[in-house]
């Protein structure tokens, strides 16, 4: 199918590459249906395109990339939701507020994006009784291990 984009224009996807957000995500609850794009070859981030409305995508990053000691552990409303039977079909992002420069851009570790690659299935989750805020500096552990 042609799907339009916000940050690669008209593309064509397949229908296995949808992901279905059965409840939405949070200030978004009506856009159950989006999919997963790399934003350029070889880079690290990532967008997670709304299929239903080209203006609604989100930038995300791959948080163990950024945050080594970064954990999450799912309860089992959400295992049980998005069908998951095995860690290694579980891919996690956080959605990035990326800013000018690009140097201080951050990463909302309190609310993963947690896909079931085989299911098809996504949820953003809220991490509660954790240290873990909404705004992380992205690039703030890359410099100090230069």
């Amino acid at each position: 199918m042609k799907l339009q984009t916000k940050y690669h224009g008209e593309i064509e996807i397949k229908d296995t590459e949808v992901i279905e957000f059965s409840t939405g995500i949070p200030g978004f609850i009506n856009e159950k249906k989006f999919v997963i794009l790399r934003l350029e070859e070889e880079s690290p981030f990532f967008i997670l395109q709304s299929v239903e409305k080209p203006t609604l995508a989100f930038v995300l990053a791959i948080p163990f990339l950024y945050f080594k000691d970064y954990e999450i552990e799912l309860d089992g409303n959400t295992i049980s939701q998005l069908q998951i039977e095995r860690e290694q079909d579980v891919s996690v992002y956080s959605i990035l507020t990326v800013k000018e420069p690009f140097e201080k851009t951050t990463a909302n570790l309190q609310a993963p994006i947690i896909i079931n690659n085989q299911s098809k299935r996504g949820k953003q989750i809220i991490l509660t009784n954790t240290s873990y805020k909404t705004k992380h500096a992205l690039f703030e552990q890359v410099k100090e291990e230069v």
